[in-house]
């Protein structure tokens, strides 16, 4: 596959999102029991009305649509099918899509993988894919080169909100510094003299609080910080200053179970994501103006 003409870069284009929509990122998270809430079938029917339901409410109006691969590949090519048109759809509406599909290999397969999501042929194509550097950070050049090529992002997994991500993230190398902010420096590097705000981004879990103090790290990376664990995890947008500090700006927010359990009402999916976004936008102007 060959790319077209490159996007204008990703960084520009969310910071202009998140000015005009508001911060938040809401997941398309079309798990058995979320079908089931919303009174629906766990099968491929289910799959595209939730979907569709989700698109329709939320792509004219949210900054960013986050899918999560995986609910969509258990059902096979017909739904990786729903996936495709939800992308399709979601773009064509404004939203910005990070596909969450934390693909980490070497080689070949790295760049097939980023190929995938960040090659403008695909079917698939995005405007930014989660990464996972844990087979160390050079093995991801594939999707940061295609990246830089076509105008798209990428997330590196960097401080997860999983407790379980700790005993690597949090593990100390030979020169002192943790996993997690040696991550981040990388990151920091990619995103050198970009303007208004770089492509190359970091996931940063919401719920960390202190424990990001003890892991040592530099948030301040001229990129934006997904930060999924708002809502049903617990963290509020209240939580954003103290956790993110100086970095607040550039946090993008992760909203799913907290909107997505108010569908399959329409109006209802609206008014949620609406409420998280000025909550943040509030958050973020206090801190900016202390």
């Amino acid at each position: 596959m060959t790319s077209a003409t490159p996007l204008e870069p990703f960084g520009a284009r969310l910071r202009r999102a998140m000015d005009e929509r508001g911060p938040l990122c809401v997941g398309i998270d079309p798990h058995a029991a979320l079908l089931a809430d919303w009174g629906l079938s766990d099968d491929i029917a289910g799959l595209e009305r939730f979907t569709r339901t989700v698109v329709e409410a939320l792509a004219d109006r949210v900054a960013v649509l986050k899918p999560q691969s995986a609910f969509f590949e258990r059902f096979g090519s017909r739904g990786i099918a729903v996936l495709e048109q939800a992308v399709a759809d979601s773009r064509a509406a404004g939203a910005l899509v990070l596909m969450d599909a934390k693909r980490g290999d070497i080689g070949s397969t790295m760049a097939a993988y980023a190929a995938t999501y960040l090659d403008a042929a695909s079917p698939l194509f995005s405007d930014a894919v989660t990464v996972s550097p844990y087979l160390g950070y050079g093995s991801l050049r594939p999707a940061l080169d295609l990246a830089r090529e076509s105008g798209t992002g990428v997330f590196v997994l960097a401080l997860t909100s999983n407790p379980e991500g700790a005993e690597v993230q949090h593990a100390v190398r030979a020169d002192g510094a943790s996993v997690a902010a040696t991550m981040l420096e990388h990151v920091k590097a990619e995103n050198a003299d970009a303007a208004p705000m770089g492509s190359y981004g970091a996931v940063v879990g919401a719920t960390l609080g202190d424990t990001l103090g003890a892991a040592g790290v530099d948030l301040a990376i001229n990129g934006p910080l997904l930060a999924p664990g708002i809502g049903a995890q617990g963290a509020t947008p209240a939580d954003l200053p103290r956790v993110f500090g100086a970095a607040v700006r550039d946090v993008v927010p992760n909203v799913s179970r907290g909107v997505l359990r108010h569908g399959p009402d329409v109006a209802a999916l609206r008014a949620s994501a609406a409420r998280f976004a000025g909550e943040v936008r509030d958050a973020v102007d206090t801190a900016a103006s202390r």
